[in-house]
Parts: structure tokens; sequence; C-alpha cells
């Protein structure tokens, strides 16, 4: 066998050919909101308050998370039983800075630790998919402020921000068109569709037109994003429909629909990019009508689109 020199003996050799990174934005610290990356850096205390939700940070990891988007730990908890209301009520009230709600919780013996940190922990990621989300106002931090649960188990920022992005690339694999996320959402008949499952007959019978998957996801007692699955899965199958926005009165302002970034806004701090979540779809003009035929184009069109 011949050995092939790639370069001259005591020469240099030429520099390797640049490579695209396959991790995408999944590795790029940052990528979600540099004020959060640089906060969790100064091991900063405090909330910062967004468009779409707000971060709790001690010592510059999340303790807790909020958005009205996203149904809180009390509905966690109360839904399936595990905390009785008024367990629950009492404990926010006697709350304070030295004795937080889930310390008087685990000291009263009302719930085994191991439940309530993991109702936390989804409650957490739950809101911060949202909080996170790109937004047209500038974010705002308020240092020393903290939140009356008390902290249970922080969680590090950059795992917050990666389970973020996973979970934006898991919707966008099931259905590209983020309206399902916020609009009414209303069934519709599908030809020959699969059979839904106990999960998703349950989303069905709540979508009545009028409530979002948000809505639904708070009469249910379960997560939001966990409902944001369902109501793309059900939409790709074509037996759910996200109704558009109604139409703008002449020189009236854009209503912002629950979910969704306002029509042709622009993230301001954290240098994110929005978009116009609400216009129709690209390179189609729909009507404004449920029709089966409709529905189907739009999946032929963004399964071509993501090829």
């Amino acid at each position: 066998m011949t050995a092939v020199r790639t370069h001259p003996q005591g020469t240099t050799p030429p520099p390797r050919l640049p490579v695209r990174e396959k991790s995408g934005t999944r590795d790029r610290g940052g990528a979600l909101s540099p004020m959060l990356t640089r906060l969790a850096a100064e091991r900063a205390t405090g909330v910062l308050e967004r468009e779409r939700g707000s971060l709790y940070l001690a010592e510059g990891r999340v303790v807790h998370a909020e958005s009205p988007l996203a149904p809180g730990l009390d509905v966690l908890l109360l839904a399936h039983g595990t905390l009785s209301p008024a367990v629950w009520q009492d404990a926010v009230d006697r709350a304070d800075e030295e004795y937080g709600a889930a310390r008087l919780l685990l000291d009263a013996g009302r719930v085994p630790r191991g439940a309530l940190e993991l109702c936390h922990l989804e409650a957490v990621y739950d809101a911060a998919y949202f909080a996170l989300a790109p937004s047209s106002t500038p974010g705002h931090f308020r240092y020393g402020a903290g939140h009356w649960l008390g902290a249970l188990r922080p969680v590090p920022v950059d795992a917050v921000e990666r389970e973020t992005l996973r979970r934006r690339e898991l919707l966008d694999r099931l259905w590209p068109d983020p309206l399902t996320d916020g609009a009414p959402l209303r069934r519709a008949d599908a030809v020959a569709a699969p059979a839904p499952t106990a999960r998703q007959s349950a989303v069905l019978a709540l979508a009545d037109g009028v409530r979002t998957a948000p809505d639904i996801a708070r009469e249910l007692g379960r997560q939001a994003f966990h409902t944001l699955v369902d109501a793309r899965r059900l939409a790709a199958a074509g037996l759910l429909t996200a109704l558009f926005p109604p139409p703008r009165a002449p020189h009236a302002p854009a209503a912002a629909v629950p979910g969704l970034p306002p029509r042709h806004a622009l993230t301001a701090a954290d240098g994110a990019t929005g978009t116009a979540a609400a216009e129709p779809p690209r390179g189609i003009t729909l009507p404004r009508v449920n029709d089966p035929d409709i529905t189907l184009l739009k999946r032929l069109r963004d399964a071509l689109e993501a090829l």
C-alpha cells in the first residue's frame, strides 16, 4: 500500500474547513435571554419580569416561575387531590420571608417532599416556557424580590433555557403553526383521521371555539405545555382548528391573542426577534371558514416547507 502525504514534510498543514455545528441554538449560551444569562453569572437574587411571565432567582438560580398562560403550582396540587384547597390557602396566608408556603406544608407533613418538588419543577418549566417567549417589551429585574412560596429545589438557568428550546423544537416538529398555542380552538371534522387518545379526547371535549390551549390546561389541571403538544398533534391530524383572531375595526389597535406575540412585534431588551404569529400562513390567503379542504392544504403546505 502506498502512503499519500497530504502536505509537504516540514510545512504547516492548511486550516481545516469549517463544519456547521449540528447542535443549533440548544448549546448557545444566552440564546433566549442575555439578561437572564448575565443575572445567573452575577449570582443575582430577585425577579425577572417579562411580558408573559416572571422568573424568580436566588443566587443566580431559578427558584420559581409564573405565567398567566401556565397553571400554577396550586392548580397542579389541587386538581388531583394532592392537597385540599383549605390546606393550601392556610399555608399561603401564613407564609412570610422566613417561612415560605412550601416549608410550612412540608413541616406540617401535608405533602411528601418528593411530590411537592416534582409538581414545583413541572410548574417552573411550564411557566418558563412562556416567560422566555419572544416579547415586544424589555424585561425588568427587581433585585432582592422573593416569592412567598420559598425555595424548594433551585434549577440552573442553562437547564431552564435548554428545556425551553427543546420544547420549542418539539412543537415545531409536531405542527409548525404556532396559532394553536394561543388562539381559540374548535373541533374539526377530518376524513380518515386517527382515533384520539384519552388525553386528546379530553382536550377536544373542551375545544368550543372560545377556550385556548392554556384555558383548557387550567380546566383539566394539566401542564400547559402538555396541552400545547396535544393541540398541535390534533391539528396535524385534522381534528382541531385554531380560529383566526376577529378582524380589526379601521384605525383600531390590534388586540393581542393570549399566548402569542402581538402582530408585527419585535423584542427589545433581550435581542430575540418576535413573529407575526397571528398572520395567515405564508404564500396562501385563506378564507375565514372552517373548511376541511383548507385544513388539508395547510397540512400539505407545512409538510412541504419542513422538507
